[in-house]
């Protein structure tokens, strides 16, 4: 072989490595998935979103709950049999209002038990997706987040006390507009916690948990605890599977832009058969 030869070879070697990498992890998190099933006869879902690295500029970005997230949600959760428990590993900052909400109301729909694993934290619209669940497992060091809705880059609720502060008189025309859409902000979520909190949580305690997060007492990132969370009257344990600890470990290098953030084994699953099928690639 010529040394341009050589050189091709290894351009060619080097060219599809990423590529063989990501299918390997891929194929790695798809066993994990389909172990955890069979062990737990469940339909498991991995919604998971790390600040990954842009490839050639190197600038950090973050990834969100959108609409393609719950679009494949919902198709995994009709994919699965109303007899057949779910289990979400969530690991996510946040996301759209109406994609956290859509994802929430079919785990509340799905007959079966439904689970979520938080083995790091959950914010946000994370959180909105884990009231759902009959049961919220966390790492002991794990967190939710406020549900305080946010208009652009301010806090609706600061946006309600600065217009209090300054009387409706001293403001412009623009604020009084935020403040009005921050009412609105604020009363729709409260509304939409009582709608899609899972019947594990108790009735009496339901508005007080929706009020506290939906008030704006805390700051957006303020991290709500698993004790935190247990004097709220959510249904936390922290008997985290060894399983989730190991997927988890999957999503350490920053991976590609195009990774999808939801994975599960897109198969129908019927009753006793759930887990039983092979992983497509």
């Amino acid at each position: 072989m010529s040394p341009l030869d050589i050189f091709w070879v290894f351009f060619m070697i080097a060219a599809l490595q990423p590529a063989i990498r990501r299918r390997m992890l891929e194929s790695s998190r798809m066993r994990l998935i389909q172990r955890m099933e069979q062990k737990r006869k469940s339909r498991v879902i991995a919604l998971v979103h790390r600040q990954e690295t842009m490839s050639l500029l190197g600038f950090p970005i973050m990834r969100y709950i959108d609409i393609e997230d719950s679009e494949e949600i919902l198709r995994a959760i009709r994919l699965t049999d109303p007899n057949v428990p779910i289990d979400l590993i969530l690991h996510t900052p946040g996301g759209l209002v109406l994609a956290t909400k859509q994802i929430a109301r079919a785990l509340k729909r799905h007959p079966a038990k439904v689970t979520v694993f938080v083995p790091h934290y959950a914010m946000s619209g994370g959180t909105l997706i884990a009231l759902a669940a009959d049961e919220i497992v966390m790492d002991e060091n794990a967190v939710l987040g406020p549900l305080d809705p946010q208009l652009g880059q301010y806090p609706a609720a600061s946006i309600l006390r600065a217009v209090q502060a300054k009387g409706k008189g001293k403001a412009d025309d623009q604020t009084l507009i935020l403040a009005d859409l921050a009412e609105k902000a604020i009363q729709q979520v409260k509304e939409t916690i009582v709608e899609v909190a899972s019947d594990a949580i108790p009735k009496d305690k339901l508005e007080i948990i929706a009020q506290e997060l939906s008030c704006g007492r805390w700051t957006h990132d303020y991290p709500i605890t698993v004790d935190h969370a247990r004097a709220l009257g959510l249904p936390v344990s922290t008997e985290l599977p060894d399983e989730v600890y190991h997927f988890m470990n999957l999503f350490r290098m920053p991976a590609e832009r195009n990774r999808p953030s939801v994975q599960y084994i897109p198969l129908p699953y019927h009753g006793p058969q759930a887990g039983s099928g092979a992983a497509r690639s």
